[in-house]
């Protein structure tokens, strides 16, 4: 796996994502502490509008980003997006006022959703050998598992010695070094010019495509049923833990360990996985794995008896991190095989925003359904939202997906940019990636 990095281009790119990463975790501790300087007992409802406007502009931001990205020189707007975070996350200490969060953080997730497709829509340029960009994406998910288990540990040792306003230099540090890492490379160029037409076309046009190409879809639904899982451990394991089953803050930080410590042994596992068995199957059975583990976690709850019960817990949320790295990690690929470098970048925005609606489902159902109706039924309601996303996934998504479909185009033009002349029996014929979606594409 380790072998992409001796790609120097992506070497720096992986650095860049790491110490971004890291910062970002340093600023969300700080932005909970800073919330309750602030608002005091109204913190959590604080935090939850912050959380709300990220998704609305990861929603609303991303498509428009994706839509103009190509026509941008990449490695200036990516710069830019680090530049801009970095200086919010400076502005942050100097706040005294709850609109002053919300716009801030409306400025730095509006960045980030610049930011982060497009930043995913280069590598598969840097590494275009497929066996290359999934090793790139298992190391991708190992720098998100690793970020969860690291900056809340170097976040602790540092309140330790400063205060938390601190934090956010850290932050401040790490967008700054993202910067200087992308600006050390040189970033393959592209000569297409991204959707054409109108605002509205060019801002769709990557939802569009998504939405039309069936294992797109696919990757959709099972991006359903992965939120379904992982918003049931980010927002109920505190309350699980600790109010439930009468444990520590220790034991908060281990349960949560045990489904991020899946997570990256999936991630080691799939390179070798990927090359045996398609992507379909391993996605697919990944999501009947959480569903099942989320459904024997209902059925079992009423059963739990305290601290007894945390060992299974701790098993349950092992495989649901196995499960749900081994859905999401492929996806990649899926973007990779359904675009070409042209539409790339809004395809990446289209998958950043769509699933994101997921997690805006997911989160407030685990929540909402746990504090009000109690956890059994919050896991109950989490796994038949896994299930609809899984039956979904089978309904939408073809068996049979090959990579590539030569087709015939008798009616278009001989110049025609997809076109080239068969030299064997003189016709024009198209080969192309079978997702890629143009006018004369019927829809399927």
């Amino acid at each position: 796996m380790l072998a992409v990095l001796a790609n120097r281009t992506y070497r720096h790119l992986f650095l860049a994502q790491i110490i971004a990463l890291v910062g970002t975790g340093l600023a969300t501790v700080a932005l909970g502490l800073l919330a309750f300087e602030i608002a005091g007992a109204d913190a959590g409802a604080v935090l939850g509008t912050a959380m709300a406007i990220k998704m609305v502009a990861y929603i609303g931001v991303a498509p428009v980003v994706g839509a103009y990205a190509s026509r941008l020189p990449r490695k200036p707007f990516l710069i830019a997006m680090d530049v801009v975070r970095g200086l919010v996350a400076l502005f942050l200490p100097f706040v005294d006022q709850v609109w002053q969060i919300y716009l801030l953080i409306f400025i730095l997730q509006s960045a980030s959703a610049g930011f982060t497709p497009t930043f995913q829509a280069t590598i598969p340029d840097v590494l275009p050998d497929e066996k290359d960009y999934t090793r790139a994406l298992s190391l991708s998910r190992l720098a998100y598992d690793m970020e969860s288990l690291v900056s809340p540990i170097l976040a602790a040792a540092l309140l330790g010695v400063i205060s938390f306003h601190w934090l956010f230099s850290g932050t401040a540090i790490g967008f700054a070094c993202s910067a200087l890492l992308v600006l050390s490379v040189t970033l393959p160029r592209t000569a297409a010019t991204g959707p054409s037409g109108g605002i509205y076309d060019k801002t769709t046009q990557g939802t569009r495509q998504y939405l039309k190409t069936p294992r797109l879809r696919g990757l959709l639904a099972v991006t359903l049923a992965a939120a379904a899982a992982s918003a049931m451990v980010i927002v109920n394991t505190p309350v699980l833990v600790r109010g439930l089953l009468g444990l520590g803050q220790s034991e908060v930080a281990i349960t949560l360990a045990a489904f991020g410590g899946g997570s990256m042994l999936a991630a080691l596992l799939l390179p070798r996985l990927l090359d045996r068995v398609a992507d379909r199957a391993v996605m697919i059975a990944a999501a009947m794995a959480m569903t099942a583990v989320l459904a024997v976690l209902a059925g079992s709850w009423s059963m739990h008896k305290g601290p007894a019960y945390w060992s299974f817990l701790l098993l349950g949320w092992f495989a649901l991190g196995v499960s749900y790295s081994a859905s999401i990690t492929p996806g990649g690929r899926l973007l990779r095989r359904s675009s070409d470098a042209g539409g790339r970048p809004a395809l990446f925005a289209a998958q950043f925003a769509l699933s994101h609606v997921c997690w805006l489902v997911a989160y407030p159902l685990a929540g909402q359904v746990g504090a009000r109706a109690g956890m059994g039924t919050a896991l109950a309601a989490s796994a038949v939202l896994a299930l609809m996303g899984t039956l979904i996934a089978l309904r939408v998504w073809p068996r049979e997906d090959p990579d590539i479909l030569t087709h015939r185009h008798d009616d278009l033009p001989a110049d025609h940019p997809h076109l080239r002349e068969d030299h064997a029996t003189g016709e024009a014929e198209h080969a192309f990636v079978i997702d890629d979606l143009h006018p004369h594409w019927p829809d399927r």
